[in-house]
């Protein structure tokens, strides 16, 4: 009877580690994220009017949208109760994860905020690359001396009203527009060139799936079901002299 009492006592400590754990994981579907800059960040994307710089301070970053293969990302003020930027991302692949969050910057001539460049959250190991509009693309490009991603489509870059920044036409412009890469000659190249896409998941089950050899056609499973009813036994016969003993 006991056996039975510690068995139940054990499912019930399990479901409640997993009621505890689950409201930790629920902001992963948009990656929220509380960010705190000391000094003024330069962002790309459409933003409210006269936010193309952020000024030093707390942050929310979220994702929109993340059904295909580029990512929409905004960013709200501390309380999410305003959104200052709607911005275009491709995911890029790094080869190790990290448990806390990366926020990686262009950096600029003395006297100059410095530009965005990508968003990585804790346990992943790709994250969102920022791209800029084709003329701060190129500005960007050169004087930071790596390649930049960027749009030629022309989208809107200032709003003044907060609403127009989850448009669902611009959202839609940003899902569809062609994205390139701008080197620090000026030379405009294509995406793979520079940023290297997450594999596949049947890629990374298949890499990390050790192969296994056959067995001949001729080889029996007899044996293998022999033993397994043997193991099957010894166990029920284990459980039972547990059982008596506690009784």
């Amino acid at each position: 009877m006991r056996v039975f009492q510690t068995a139940a006592i054990a499912v019930c400590l399990a479901a409640l580690a997993t009621i505890a754990v689950s409201p930790a994981r629920a902001d992963e579907w948009n990656r929220k994220t509380v960010i705190t800059f000391s000094g003024p960040v330069e962002i790309p994307g459409v933003h409210l009017k006269g936010w193309g710089v952020l000024p030093a301070g707390t942050y929310v970053f979220k994702i929109l949208d993340s059904q295909s293969d580029r990512h929409i990302v905004q960013i709200f003020n501390k309380e999410e109760t305003t959104i200052y930027a709607t911005i275009l991302a491709i995911p890029n692949y790094r080869l190790r994860a990290t448990d806390k969050t990366v926020m990686t910057f262009r950096e600029r001539p003395a006297g100059q905020p410095e530009a965005l460049r990508a968003w990585f959250y804790p346990g992943r190991n790709w994250g969102e690359e920022f791209v800029y509009p084709k003329s701060k693309a190129m500005e960007l490009a050169k004087t930071t001396n790596t390649p930049v991603l960027f749009t030629s489509t022309e989208l809107p870059v200032e709003v003044a009203e907060t609403e127009k920044l989850a448009d669902a036409p611009v959202v839609a412009e940003m899902k569809r527009t062609p994205i390139m890469a701008v080197k620090p000659t000026g030379e405009e190249v294509q995406l793979a060139e520079v940023v290297t896409t997450p594999p596949a998941l049947n890629e990374l089950a298949t890499a990390a799936t050790p192969k296994t050899k056959r067995l001949p056609g001729t080889a029996s499973t007899m044996p293998l079901f022999m033993l397994l009813e043997m193991l099957t036994l010894s166990a029920a016969a284990a459980i039972r002299a547990i059982a008596n003993r506690i009784s």
